[in-house]
Formats: structure tokens, sequence, C-alpha cells
């Protein structure tokens, strides 16, 4: 424990991430950004922050050294861990070592925390034998990393001598994740926060016709899925637009129906998108967690339209909260029930309800967390 100012004692949380954004017209890693700002701004916890570079609170200290912080940004650049390792080469294959080795480096001279909370399961595989408690955060990503041959066994060898809370941040994850680790670690899903901004957004200005559909995704095969090829025949016309945001991670054509706009600001998509939207759409086949963007638009009670896959299976309430589809028809079946405002309208208002009552702002999550850092015995009750 450390002692502010005023003597209040914070408890030291080590944070661990191999993303985060550079500045704030980065698109990447908001997430975490989201997250660590409002862990800061809690006056119980003296956050620690290793990152790649970026804008850090006040109230943090960054903690990655000057070689560390020159790597982790070049690896943001390369697209991420898991994008190098996806796309093969000698660097998809030296850059998991080197990240390892980093962290091994880190958590030795990290003597002084409390509790580590790791983002992703592969940066928790290198720490050190002590009972130091652990709160490790599950995204999509990590699923599919649980498929490696071997790699239970060498979590499961990480987790042990030490009290371990493995947070998802969706209910699809929690099963799966109880059978691996369910008697040596707690599994509880713990929903990410939205920004207030979102839940402001006023979407009486929207354009009718041609309505206009968003799609904010990195272009990827996998997170487009089936949408330029179901999107064809509801698309190309006059009565709907389809408007893409996001980095071209893989090469492809675009078919010139869609409005491709390159990567998107947060402000951008808040002051000027969301507002004017018909929806959100997302055909996905990629192993997606839970996409914060949907939580986005659900905040701003934009409807979202979406591929039948477990994340967003687990996210909406179909016809209630959103439409999911599995095939052809389904998809243009969703996209006329939304043409009709009054529908529209509905969908949006009952998704912003949820998305209030159920995840609420980043400080509801840095909330949630510190619950479950009490209960690791790294705070006091």
């Amino acid at each position: 424990m450390t002692e502010d100012i005023t003597g209040s004692k914070r408890a030291t949380v080590l944070m661990v991430s191999t993303s985060y954004p550079a500045d704030s017209g980065d698109w990447r890693g908001l997430f975490i950004r989201q997250m660590t700002l409002a862990l800061a701004r809690r006056n119980d916890i003296q956050l620690r922050l290793w990152s790649p570079p970026g804008e850090t609170p006040a109230n943090a200290s960054y903690v990655a050294t000057e070689d560390e912080a020159h790597w982790l940004a070049s690896l943001m650049a390369a697209g991420g861990i898991a994008h190098l390792v996806r796309t093969g080469g000698m660097r998809g294959l030296a850059a998991p070592l080197r990240l390892l080795s980093m962290l091994r480096r880190l958590y030795q001279r990290e003597t002084g925390t409390r509790l580590y909370h790791v983002n992703w399961l592969q940066n928790a595989l290198t720490l050190p034998r002590n009972d130091t408690p652990l709160l490790v955060t599950v995204l999509g990503t990590d699923m599919q990393l649980l498929k490696l041959p071997g790699m239970t066994s060498l979590l499961r060898r990480a987790f042990r001598g030490r009290r371990v809370a493995i947070c998802p941040n969706a209910d699809w994850m929690h099963d799966d994740l109880v059978r691996r680790f369910g008697d040596i670690a707690e599994v509880e899903v713990v929903p990410f926060g939205i920004d207030p901004g979102w839940f402001e957004i006023d979407r009486s200005t929207r354009v009718e016709v041609p309505a206009k559909w968003l799609c904010v995704s990195r272009l990827t095969r996998g997170k487009l899925g089936t949408l330029l090829d179901w999107g064809a025949p509801y698309f190309s016309g006059r009565q709907r637009e389809l408007h893409l945001f996001g980095p071209m991670q893989q090469e492809m054509a675009l078919p010139d129906w869609v409005h491709y706009h390159g990567p998107a600001t947060p402000a951008s998509l808040c002051a000027e998108w969301f507002p004017q939207a018909c929806g959100l759409i997302s055909m996905s086949q990629h192993a997606e967690g839970r996409p914060q963007v949907m939580l986005e638009a659900m905040a701003a009670g934009l409807p979202i339209v979406a591929s039948r896959i477990a994340a967003h299976e687990d996210l909406l309430d179909h016809r209630e909260t959103g439409l999911l589809c599995g095939d052809l028809a389904e998809l243009g079946d969703a996209l006329a029930l939304l043409d009709d405002p009054a529908a529209n309208v509905q969908v949006g208002q009952r998704a912003r309800a949820w998305a209030q009552e159920r995840i609420g702002t980043w400080d509801d999550c840095a909330e949630r967390y510190a619950v479950m850092y009490r209960r690791l015995g790294a705070m006091s009750p």
C-alpha cells in the first residue's frame, strides 16, 4: 500500500497491456486507455502502467523502459501481436518471444505490486513464482489462443500459488474458462464500460433517404465476413448507403458501392456519423469478444444488425435490442424492418436502456474491477 498527500491508502496495481493509443486521434487500443483513465481516477488505487507509449493519466505511472516503449510502439504500428502471429513470417515468430522476455523482466523488477491486472492471457505466461494476486482480462482472441496445444497447461502453471480472477468481458466465454481453470481460479464476467458521450447522442436528425449504414471494423476477411457478398443487393441501389470505417489490414478490393473512409476517430463517429446513421452493421466471422463499437452504438440508440456468432448472440436480444442474421434473406428482412422510422427508434431505445442498466460508464467498469481487487485481497474492504 502507498499513501497519497491526504494519507489515504492506495493499492499498487500493475496494469499490463500490449495495446494503447499513441494519442487522442489513434483508434487502436482505445478501450485500454478508457479503462486506465477510469482506474486512475480512483483514490484507492495507485496505477502503474506497462503498455505502448501514449497519454498516461497524471495520477498513474508509466513503467516501460525506453527500449520497451520503442518496441511496443513498433508492435502497435505493425498491427499488434495477434496480427503479426496470424500473418506469419520471421517477425510473427520472433515477436511473441521478445514480448515474453520483456514481460519476465518487468515482473521481476516490479516488486512493490499488490496486484497484477493483466490484459490478454498470453501476458500472464511469465509471471514470477510469488503469491501476488492476479486479475486477467480475457477477450475474444484469448479464446483462440487457448486452442493452441499446451496453452491451458502453461497458464495453469503461471496461475499456481496465487489468488486468480479470470475476467472475460462477455458471458459467452465464461463456461469454457470455468472448464479449463475453475478449480484454481475464480471466473467472473466483468463488462467494459462506455464513455458518457455516446449516451448523449441525439439521433433525431438522422438522414432517412438514402439510409446511411455504418460498419466500423478493421478490414480483414474475417472481420468483414459475409458483408461484401450479402450486402450487394441491399446497398448497391439508391435506398441505402454502406459507409465503412477502419484500417485495411488485409489488401482487398472493395466494390464501388462501398463508401470507404479509412480509420475514424471516436470523436468523428460520435459527433458526425452516429447521429445521422440508420444503423450499425457487422457480418464478422472473427473471434470477437464483445465489440466495443457495438456497446457504443447501443448507448447511442443506434440499431445493430449483426451476424450470428457467439459474441453477437450473447450481446443482442434478437428483434429487441438488435437483429441477428444467418443468411442473405435474414439480412434483407433486418434492413427492411429498420427502414421504418418507428421500428428503428424502438429498437434503438431498447438497446440504449439495456446499455445504461447492464453496462454503464467506464467508472462503473472501474468499480467492478475494484470489487474483484478486494475479493482477491489486494485492497481493503
